[in-house]
């Protein structure tokens, strides 16, 4: 069986989380789904390129290899609506974003299969986002958790119109320190303001205000801070399939993403000298 995930230790208090971007599905499951999941068009396309620079950094990452139709990391295992009230897919979703089935008839997962695939895949990805954020906070005092994700700009399910550029979620500032909330968006007027002819639109806690990983690692009282990006896909990619990455596109918002990262080592190590922690 393949690994839910590939795992990359750095050396700074920042740990990225990439749970959407696998596209494996087990043959067994394959055999259960309709044509139309083989797009995978839900996938979070292309981040570990568009993230290039993390390595470099010796930012640790995350990265997980199945696809979402496999099983949504991003949810609670309990399957419980993260927005109460509004129209989400689910921890297995039966359906894509645009409402298209992806079961054959009579072939969705029942509860015991649910519960495997959460064996198998959900809690080896979670065990290893926890085992890494207290390694990091053991030897930090502290620790930030980047959850990376993408989506279509357009997305009637979900939002009406465009959707901000890159759109952060912090759940209502409750997932992060305001400081570390703070020197994010001064980063980003600071951007535009230098270049605006280029500036990206931003929301904080929009329609996106973090998902389960954002909401149950971030804990600033104990020194673990978390924050999602969900960034609209034609920033960086073609948003029809075949999904093409454009190098074009992603070289002018790759310098804002690692501005955005280098402000969260720096506030880090801030935080770090405020505290008497050795850097």
């Amino acid at each position: 069986m393949q690994a839910a995930f590939h795992l990359q230790r750095g050396s700074t208090p920042i740990l990225v989380s990439m749970p959407h971007v696998g596209t494996h599905i087990p043959e067994r499951i394959a055999q259960q789904l309709l044509p139309i999941a083989q797009q995978k068009a839900d996938t979070d396309w292309h981040l570990p390129l568009l993230y290039d620079m993390l390595s470099e950094m010796g930012i640790s990452t995350v990265q997980a290899t199945h696809s979402r139709y496999v099983i949504d990391l991003n949810r609670p295992k309990d399957d419980v609506n993260l927005y109460p009230g509004q129209d989400t897919t689910g921890l297995c979703p039966l359906d894509t974003f645009a409402k298209e089935a992806l079961y054959r008839a009579g072939k969705e997962p029942n509860a015991a299969e649910v519960n495997q695939r959460v064996s198998d895949h959900w809690q080896a990805y979670h065990d290893t986002l926890e085992q890494e954020l207290q390694r990091i906070r053991a030897e930090h005092g502290i620790a930030i958790l980047w959850d990376a994700h993408s989506i279509a700009s357009h997305v009637p399910r979900f939002f009406q119109g465009r959707l901000p550029d890159l759109n952060f979620g912090t759940a209502n500032g409750n997932a992060c320190a305001d400081s570390l909330q703070t020197a994010l968006a001064h980063c980003l007027e600071n951007a535009a303001s230098a270049n605006p002819d280029s500036a990206y639109t931003h929301v904080f806690n929009g329609r996106f205000k973090g998902g389960y990983i954002t909401r149950h690692y971030g804990q600033p009282q104990a020194n673990i801070h978390a924050v999602q990006l969900e960034m609209s896909q034609c920033v960086y990619m073609d948003e029809a399939a075949p999904y093409a990455y454009r190098p074009d596109l992603a070289q002018k918002v790759q310098p804002l993403l690692r501005t955005l990262l280098q402000t969260c080592q720096t506030w880090a190590n801030a935080w770090k000298k405020e505290n008497g922690t050795v850097l």
